[in-house]
């Protein structure tokens, strides 16, 4: 080896020690990422839950304040009065009418300030009812008065109960806005002097959730809605059930969330929920779940984000050559990504929409062709993503507009139950996660269709029907 060294050229011993020293910076960037991943791997398995901060920190910290283009900003308008609300007309009289400079009548014109506030002791409505009960002599046979608006069950020790719409608020509490039971109770108290117990919420929501009970006959209903919609956005998250592992996943489209807690999440989960019979389109990530046989035959839209993510991943321990694969995959998806958000902003035509979208296709198409890559890792990309080019799941969202090229969606509508998981302990048993799966599809749908919660599902405890889509 010394020998053939002392024959070379300075320019090709240049060349030796550039090259030795490429090899060296990339071999000291994977040790860079390795070190880290098992850092992070180790954090994982030493908590129960993932920490709150899941990586390094953004390089350039975001101004604060209002961002141009991310949506309109406006002043508080004025309320819309209500029948139900007490409105007080009030005058702020300008006083003698004079300029207080020159003495000279001024012109008056009216403006219009409100205060929109509540009771400092809102009214509690109290409802008495005399139950008439009649005792046979003969055979000591009782028969019970009945009103429309009283329980068949309503007596003895449950004779008192709190009314639909202060247990819907407490509901509205923990299962949308992810309060405990505890302090759901403790501030319907605080606000109208109202007590209730936690046991005695939870007692109602069992009621309530049972297959046979109001809410549940209407998650039930939302379970079969799901199975007709065109497009469903599903993703799944950790969850506990009497302190052993169990998933949350949810499904989701732009007017309907159903959410469901099992044991294991495998395509027959997935199932469960869409039924084989599907015949829309499913948005998903890129788990194993959704490569079953079972649905090998059902159109899905894969998460471009996810997609991006990981080529990110793999382009970090590149260097020249190396990291072209997927710098040019990254610009075909994001070439994708934008002529989806043109179309949906009214800035390109459908006709456009079309003819570009083929074009791209069609690239994407030549890069992902079958080939043999030098880099192991680049053969890895181009395989795994190559499938599911094959099978129509990386632009499907091109050739249908409709569909959303990330599962942004479904991350989102679990977002609230990964905040409440860190508070609520998740459920204590089977029957507490089949309340949560029900109260939660509820509410989060009503959310979408633009109900109030406490009202919206006040008015579900009554015999309401669900607002339409």
């Amino acid at each position: 080896m010394k020998l053939a060294l002392k024959k070379l050229t300075k320019a090709q011993l240049i060349d030796i020690v550039i090259e030795q020293g490429e090899r060296l910076e990339q071999q000291a960037k994977e040790i860079e990422y390795l070190v880290g991943r098992i850092e992070e791997l180790e954090r994982k398995m030493a908590c129960s839950a993932s920490p709150f901060s899941k990586g390094k920190g953004k390089g350039r910290k975001k101004k604060p304040g209002r961002k141009a283009g991310k949506g309109p900003f406006t002043n508080r308008q004025p309320p819309e009065v209500k029948s139900s609300d007490v409105v007080e007309n009030l005058k702020a009289p300008l006083g003698s009418g004079e300029c207080p400079g020159c003495g000279a009548t001024m012109d008056v014109e009216v403006e219009v300030a409100t205060t929109i506030d509540v009771p400092e002791e809102p009214q509690r409505l109290v409802r008495r009812f005399e139950v008439e009960v009649g005792t046979c002599p003969i055979c000591g046979g009782k028969v019970r008065g009945t009103h429309p608006d009283l329980p068949h069950d309503q007596c003895g020790a449950t004779a008192h109960r709190v009314g639909d719409t202060v247990a819907a608020q407490a509901f509205a509490m923990h299962y949308h806005s992810g309060m405990t039971l505890r302090k759901a109770s403790e501030a319907i108290g605080v606000m109208t002097g109202i007590t209730m117990t936690q046991g005695g919420l939870t007692l109602r929501a069992k009621q309530l959730s049972k297959s046979g009970g109001v809410l549940g006959r209407i998650y039930a209903g939302l379970r079969g809605e799901i199975k007709g919609s065109p497009v469903v956005n599903t993703d799944d998250t950790g969850w506990r059930t009497g302190g052993k592992p169990s998933y949350l996943m949810g499904f989701f489209t732009p007017t309907l969330a159903v959410y469901q807690i099992r044991d294991r999440h495998r395509h027959e989960e997935v199932l469960e929920v869409i039924g084989a019979l599907f015949a829309g389109i499913l948005g998903t990530d890129r788990g194993t779940s959704y490569e079953a046989k079972a649905l090998v035959e059902m159109r899905q839209q894969k998460c471009l984000s996810h997609l991006l993510k990981n080529l990110s991943t793999v382009e970090e321990m590149k260097r020249g050559r190396a990291g072209e694969f997927t710098r040019e995959l990254k610009r075909i998806l994001r070439s994708g990504l934008k002529l989806w958000q043109g179309y949906r902003a009214g800035k390109i035509g459908q006709a456009a929409y079309k003819k570009r979208g083929e074009k791209l296709q069609e690239v994407l198409d030549y890069h992902l062709r079958d080939r043999v890559l030098s880099d192991a890792d680049n053969q890895r990309m181009l395989d795994g993503i190559g499938i599911q080019n094959d099978k129509g799941r990386v632009l499907l969202f091109l050739e249908h507009p409709e569909v959303e090229p990330t599962n942004n969606r479904a991350e989102r509508g679990l977002r609230p139950a990964v905040i409440a998981r860190k508070v609520s302990q998740c459920s204590k048993n089977a029957t507490g996660a089949k309340i949560y799966e029900t109260m939660k599809s509820i509410t989060a749908t009503l959310v979408l269709r633009g109900q109030n919660v406490a009202s919206g599902l006040a008015n579900l405890m009554r015999g309401g029907a669900m607002p339409a889509a």
